[in-house]
């Protein structure tokens, strides 16, 4: 009986390409087709009648809806119209915990963070209110009993329709993702073949958050025992610090995160009401975006895995495109992909604004969860740490090593190094882009975009 379930995270991601195609062909018209291809995915996977409503739920989170258990569809053509995905993003699905109850198997996901899933009513309890989505569960559990919703089917509606503009913006960590031979360049018409208006690099933004925070750094640094927590970039580690670390919290970057950025100040230049959807290797960046104080810079959010799902459900091969190649970025800002880019980049704009400085950023790179607590441990109890600026990342070797990248962290560092180094642009201070932007909203200097009082309540977390 187990067995059946075995793989899951693989179906679940054939399910969305099913929905993909259907829902792109208009083939999903009433909610009759949703239940025809709930039973065609039975059929697919040899399951049962008595797993009917495990696969509903299945589909309802790739629609980015709820699951609602053992319940006919209904309604879901009408809740994904209103194109607004809620919390919680990591959800639970009844069904495949039972068997594995029933063979004695001792469930094995634990939380990332070390707080225990427990099993209720045949079914994980995610305690929301300490969940930091960090989908570290969903990539662990192999039986399909926990997953994050998709938000691609609602955007579809609005891909087409072309009054509407989308923007992708893109985390830096997305370079070699597609395949050895797709470029970034090749990665933007395909996005545009599927109805975006542009990709735009999150690289950008994170340059102008550099120079941000190395202002804030020698702001904020004065004496040998001043530090500067960092990165604004990871929610994980964000709200790691925030939920349990509430007593360094005043020393945490107060700014947005480059995807947050990318939102609010594209919204800002374009005044025909654009949709943004930032494409990362991440699940935490869906929870980001649905915050309160964040809420409406970012519309969707996709990930590597779901966009590389989208692509072969939409026959589009990346590799025979024509590349449409535009430099965005520093070394630094698309550095910001991999453990330590932060710090490199924040240095290199503070040796800059002060080459005199007597107290130097002296930085500690701490990524995954046991460095990133262990390090929050020692700055809590007083311990010198040896560092005045503590960048932290919750995966394993920063964004390239995400729970939903389609390549290895090694090979992801790799092609994020080497594309860095293909810039034009050697530090974030070098970037005109950013100027360009600046004097959109009429900033006509650096120092201006730190004091300006409108940049300042767009870069602003809270």
């Amino acid at each position: 009986m187990v067995e059946k379930y075995k793989d899951f995270d693989k179906k679940r991601m054939d399910i969305f390409q099913e929905l993909i195609k259907a829902f792109w062909n208009e083939k999903i018209k009433v909610a009759s087709d949703l239940e025809d291809l709930a039973y065609y995915i039975k059929d697919k996977y040899q399951l049962e009648d008595t797993d009917i409503p495990f696969i509903r739920d299945h589909i309802r989170v790739a629609m980015g809806l709820n699951p609602k258990g053992d319940v006919k569809f209904d309604t879901e053509l009408k809740e994904i119209k209103s194109e607004k995905i809620t919390h919680p993003i990591v959800t639970n699905i009844e069904g495949p915990c039972k068997f594995c109850n029933e063979h004695g198997d001792k469930c094995v996901i634990e939380c990332k963070y070390e707080d225990p899933i427990y099993r209720r009513n045949d079914k994980p309890l995610i305690v929301n209110n300490k969940c930091l989505s960090c989908g570290y569960c969903v990539s662990q559990c192999d039986f399909g009993a926990i997953a994050d919703k998709v938000e691609f089917i609602p955007l579809i509606d609005i891909l087409k329709d072309e009054k509407t503009p989308v923007y992708a913006t893109i985390a830096p960590a997305a370079v070699g993702q597609f395949g050895n031979k797709v470029s970034m360049g090749q990665l933007r018409t395909a996005l545009k073949l599927i109805g975006f208006k542009d990709m735009i690099e999150v690289a950008l933004f994170a340059d102008m958050l550099t120079i941000k925070e190395a202002f804030e750094f020698n702001k904020l640094v004065k004496t040998e025992e001043d530090f500067f927590l960092t990165s604004c970039c990871c929610p994980v580690w964000f709200n790691m610090v925030k939920k349990n670390y509430p007593d360094l919290y005043n020393k945490m970057s107060p700014s947005v995160s480059p995807a947050v950025a990318s939102g609010r100040i594209l919204k800002k230049l374009y005044k025909e009401d654009p949709k943004v959807v930032f494409i990362a290797p991440c699940i935490a960046k869906k929870a980001e975006a649905k915050e309160p104080y964040l809420e409406g810079a970012i519309d969707f959010v996709l990930n590597f895995r779901e966009l590389k799902e989208i692509f072969e459900a939409l026959k589009i091969n990346l590799e025979e495109l024509q590349p449409d190649d535009v430099d965005q970025a520093s070394l630094g800002g698309r550095l910001y992909a991999r453990t330590g880019g932060v710090s490199f980049s924040v240095k290199t704009v503070v040796n800059r604004l002060e080459p005199t400085r007597v107290i130097k950023l002296k930085s500690i790179k701490v990524n995954g969860v046991k460095e990133c607590k262990a390090v929050l441990e020692d700055l809590r109890n007083g311990k010198d740490i040896d560092a005045n600026f503590i960048e932290g990342m919750g995966c394993i070797g920063g964004c390239v090593g995400g729970p939903r990248t389609n390549i290895d962290v090694d090979t992801g560092t790799k092609n994020v190094n080497d594309f860095g180094e293909e810039s034009f642009i050697l530090t974030p201070f070098d970037n005109k882009n950013i100027n360009k932007i600046l004097r959109s909203f009429n900033i006509f200097s650096l120092e201006d975009m730190v004091e300006d009082k409108k940049m300042i309540e767009i870069l602003k977390r809270e």
